[in-house]
């Protein structure tokens, strides 16, 4: 299984943190979007930065 996660709000002028968080997901330009292995950790990152990005499960 696999989740689509679309980047729609900037990390610009944010805590490093979430930045951080983002460039582990693969997430480095606005509206870009990555596909990610359904795990656990997976899961934890988004919850992190849930309202900045857009979530699709397939």
């Amino acid at each position: 299984m696999a989740v689509k996660v679309t980047l729609k709000k900037s990390g610009i002028s944010r805590d490093k943190y979430f930045t951080k968080v983002l460039c582990g997901m693969g997430l480095r330009k606005l509206h870009q979007t990555v596909e990610l292995v359904d795990t656990p950790q997976t899961w934890g990152m988004i919850r992190k930065v849930s309202h900045m990005v857009e979530v699709e499960k397939d």
